[in-house]
């Protein structure tokens, strides 16, 4: 039996081509390079990404980003190669931007996604965030943004639940016969 490994760690300057390619692939160009650089730079970003080790090489195949604002953490970023979705991953950068939200003592997180990206809705809604608003043609295509926001970061709650999302994820993850190696 062959184990793939998934590696979720800070992302690290040497990986920033890496990051460009999956950005223009999976969020049409959305950061530059220095972008990318400033979130690196700056103590009030969490930038993740998910790396896959197999045999012979590793490529990154995921990455997240918040910003943490006062007692808010607002998730800039949330992108899985097309080749690796419906696997969890999404599931696996989503619960590590939220653990680390709570650790940073934020007590609420927010976003905006697109009002047609029905399986970015579902995940973001299964992780506990509600609709809280719509931005009228926010992207350049002209669609529409729905802000989500999930409250309750801080209490004892959250911490059980994200407890409760980890082990379904890497019970997930083993059944596909993945290992996580966390960095973070």
């Amino acid at each position: 039996m062959t184990f793939l490994e998934l590696g979720l760690e800070p992302l690290q300057s040497q990986h920033l081509p890496q990051a460009l390619d999956l950005d223009r692939l999976c969020l049409g160009g959305l950061w530059s390079l220095e972008g990318y650089r400033r979130e690196l730079e700056s103590p009030r970003s969490t930038l993740l990404a998910l790396r896959i080790r197999g045999a012979c090489s590793e490529n990154m195949v995921g990455m997240g980003c918040f910003w943490a604002i006062l007692e808010e953490a607002h998730l800039t970023l949330l992108a899985i190669h097309p080749d690796y979705q419906g696997r969890g991953f999404g599931q696996l950068l989503l619960l590590a931007l939220l653990q680390d939200a709570r650790q940073r003592g934020l007590e609420r997180a927010t976003l905006e996604v697109s009002a047609n990206n029905a399986i970015a809705l579902a995940l973001y809604q299964k992780f506990g965030f509600k609709i809280a608003g719509r931005r009228q043609r926010y992207y350049p295509s002209g669609e529409d943004a729905l802000i989500l926001w999930r409250g309750d970061l801080a209490r004892g709650e959250f911490a059980e639940q994200l407890q409760a999302w980890q082990q379904q994820i890497h019970h997930r993850l083993q059944k596909s016969q993945l290992t996580l190696r966390n960095k973070y």
